[in-house]
């Protein structure tokens, strides 16, 4: 769908408005002196500052992505969206949202408080306990009506005289002494750090006050300049509200006694010139501009989340992206934003849905700083924002962020965990084709590999001792015709190795040739991604198979380790590329690398049918390669509840040291193979091996058989096992050690 632009008409102002009045809200007015009065101003302080460490990487992070690029409309939900793709995008913004919804309730229903003194007087004149509901819900129904019919025009109007409001009444705290203050001996040296078991479970409640530092950059798609609006009025509201709350510390403990600011949560009206009545308009203005700007904010990530087809629904989409002709105001969104305020207002009571909200709110700021950093370790060239956070401050947010969440409540932090796990399946199931993790995971994942790769290069020649491992190549050109050795591959990289596939498109490397290579490679990937392959696939577009081969075994290893094994394959009932494989032997034998030649069969592999593995006292050096292949291939699925049999053809006068030379390898080295499956055999010159093979292993899923670099030039070395399905000859480069 479509997303309907109208030319932004703010500047930064109402950026920095909606975040301080958000910050400077109700926890301000209402829990504030209770926090103090519980820890103490050191453990207040240090409230502040870790509630800082998540909001102030968060604003950075913000800022530096701001200012990359345009931030259209949906504000947060816009940023992760087009960094971690639409579905996780959608994710988070549908949980975002639903915390901005829920907001809007709980701003109202702390407004609500401001008029403790009306529902005090009804009490006491006409013995009527009135509802909260009384004044909660007809100012949710006016607020909303009010930006249903002007827009958010008239609420950032609106924002500036209550915000103008909202700094009289703290200018008049500050100014005020409350009857602590005369008796006051505070010093910054003598002040304890009290209750500090409670230090979480206060910070829970005072957490919320911080949310507010990203409430104006809901704002993005109605701003003239986002990428400038949103850094300078996002940062500094941070700043500043956080300065404010050190000042507000200081001007509470001096003023009034611990007991009087947990037991009275309009303590600062005590201590406020005219703070009978400055302080709860105070409260007032600051809740009442908190819910203009959640009210504003919400519709648009809503907004924005239909407009990118986040339900299931065409048709909701469509009703909820919808926007007023001349300003796009999000008419429809608004009023589902209202339905849900109003619901949580009808409650009465939202604190039991506050903690989890603010999970919601943790999970964004986590990711948001987490964007910022994986832009940093990506180092995309296209990321060039105008202005620059530090990576190790996006990271600090990122790790405190879910430090927090857990510390907080580890219940609610799993359950929201659970909730957007499952959120994010659902939305995949109705959007597979759009699921995947855009370029900000790909940068990542390439500077992570290219760093790897450089450090393995630099501590390869400093070890004395490798661990051997396979890293493997093959090149092909029959891959549509038959996929045994890209099969091979897999098996061989599933667990313990890797392996690089490369197709060969016979030619000269030309445009046609070159857009060949991509249709076929796409072809191939479709064909593996069914088959969940571990394989690295790619085209090597060359003239003949020798040059072919040549370029291919000096590539780097793409596992960040040289490729130390050559696997070459052919038809068993159709022979014709064996005689090229030949032909090249030595160039790859050249190269020091273990060589495996693989003979495909028309059979299928009976895995159940195991693998059988051939070994000769004649054939020592490739013996142990065969036997960590068998195991390494085991590891694969495919070969689940099946078993390796080692053939051990020798002298007869060796048969008794065959038999426990084999046993003693087999139980150092560890290897899942037991004494009923190994069968030593005593060489009858009069019975070739090959007889051998196919009398005893004409049912094997796969037989591993060794061979000389000798032997190569012999025209029936491979040949002659027609009773036998597939067959992997190995040619091993030096001894391997089994340990």
């Amino acid at each position: 769908m479509a997303r309907k632009t109208i030319s932004g008409k703010f500047g930064t102002a109402p950026v920095f408005f909606t975040a301080i009045s958000t910050i400077l809200g109700a926890i301000l007015f209402l829990r504030f002196g209770f926090a103090v009065g519980t820890l103490g101003f050191w453990g207040v302080i240090a409230i502040i500052i870790l509630g800082h460490l998540v909001t102030i990487p968060t604003a950075l992070a913000i800022s530096e992505i701001a200012s990359n690029k345009r931030v259209e409309g949906g504000g947060e939900y816009f940023i992760i969206s087009r960094s971690f793709g639409l579905n996780i995008g959608a994710t988070i913004g549908i949980a975002l949202f639903l915390s901005q919804a829920i907001s809007v309730a709980f701003y109202v229903i702390a407004f609500t408080e401001s008029f403790q003194f009306f529902f005090e007087y009804v009490e006491k004149v006409y013995e009527i306990n009135l509802p909260r509901q009384a004044i909660s819900l007809p100012s949710i129904l006016i607020l909303g009506m009010v930006i249903l019919i002007k827009g958010a025009n008239l609420g950032v109007k609106a924002l500036y005289f209550v915000v103008a409001i909202l700094f009289i009444s703290l200018g008049l705290f500050f100014a005020g002494n409350g009857d602590a203050a005369a008796n006051s001996d505070f010093s910054f040296l003598n002040v304890d750090f009290r209750n500090s078991n409670d230090f979480f479970l206060v910070f829970a409640i005072i957490f919320p006050a911080f949310t507010g530092i990203t409430a104006g950059v809901g704002l993005s798609g109605d701003l003239k300049n986002p990428s400038k609006s949103i850094p300078i009025g996002t940062i500094a509201a941070a700043f500043f509200g956080m300065i404010i709350y050190f000042f507000i510390s200081y001007k509470l403990s001096v003023s009034a006694s611990p007991e009087e600011l947990v037991n009275n949560q309009f303590v600062m009206g005590n201590i406020a010139i005219e703070g009978s009545w400055i302080i709860p308009l105070g409260l007032a203005a600051s809740t009442i501009s908190s819910a203009l700007g959640s009210i504003m904010v919400a519709p648009r990530t809503l907004q924005a989340l239909a407009s990118d087809n986040a339900f299931p629904s065409k048709k909701l989409n469509k009703w909820l992206a919808h926007g007023r002709n001349n300003d796009n105001e999000p008419i429809n969104s608004s009023i589902i934003t209202l339905i849900i305020a109003i619901a949580f207002i009808s409650l009465g009571n939202v604190n039991s849905v506050a903690e989890i909200i603010s999970m919601f709110f943790m999970l964004t700021y986590g990711a948001l700083c987490l964007i910022s950093f994986l832009n940093h370790f990506g180092s995309s060239p296209s990321y060039r924002p105008s202005y620059n956070s530090k990576w190790y401050l996006s990271l600090l947010g990122f790790i405190i962020s879910l430090w927090v969440m857990f510390k907080i409540n580890t219940f609610y932090a799993m359950l929201a965990f659970i909730i957007m796990t499952s959120l994010y399946f659902y939305i995949n199931s109705y959007h597979k084709k759009r699921k995947g993790f855009v370029s900000i995971f790909s940068n990542a994942i390439f500077q992570l590999n290219r760093n790897l790769q450089v450090f393995l290069q630099r501590k390869r020649r400093k070890r004395a001792y490798h661990e051997w491992r396979p890293s493997a190549i093959c090149i092909s050109k029959s891959t549509f015709e038959r996929n045994m050795a890209l099969t091979l591959l897999n098996w061989i990289s599933y667990k313990y190795g890797f392996g690089t596939y490369l197709h060969r498109i016979e030619g000269y490397y030309s445009k046609a040739t070159r857009e060949q290579a991509e249709d076929e490679l796409l072809r191939i990937n479709k064909i593996i991604r069914k088959t969940g392959s571990h394989v690295y696939l790619d085209t090597i577009i060359s003239p003949s198979y020798t040059s072919a081969i040549a370029q291919s075994i000096q590539i780097p290893g793409i596992a960040g380790m040289e490729n130390n094994m050559v696997i070459f394959e052919f038809d068993k009932d159709k022979p014709g590329n064996l005689e090229h494989i030949v032909d090249n032997f030595a160039l790859v034998n050249a190269g020091n690398f273990d060589v495996l030649i693989l003979a495909t069969s028309k059979r299928n592999v009976n895995y159940k049918n195991g693998i059988h593995i051939w070994i000769s006292s004649s054939d020592s050096s490739n013996a142990n390669l065969m036997i960590l292949l068998g195991f390494i291939i085991l590891g694969h699925p495919d070969w689940k509840k099946t078993d390796i049999r080692i053939f051990d053809v020798c002298p007869p006068d060796l048969e008794a040291e065959s038999r426990i030379k084999m046993k003693d390898l087999i139980k150092s080295g560890r290897l899942p193979v037991t004494s009923n499956n190994i069968e030593i055999i005593p060489q009858d010159h009069d019975l070739s091996t090959k007889k051998l093979v196919n009398d005893k292993s004409g049912d094997a899923g796969l037989v591993i058989l060794g061979f000389h670099e000798d032997s190569v030039k012999k025209g029936d070395t491979f040949n002659g096992f027609d009773k036998t399905g597939t067959i992997l000859f190995v040619n091993s480069h030096n001894d391997k050690v089994i340990e």
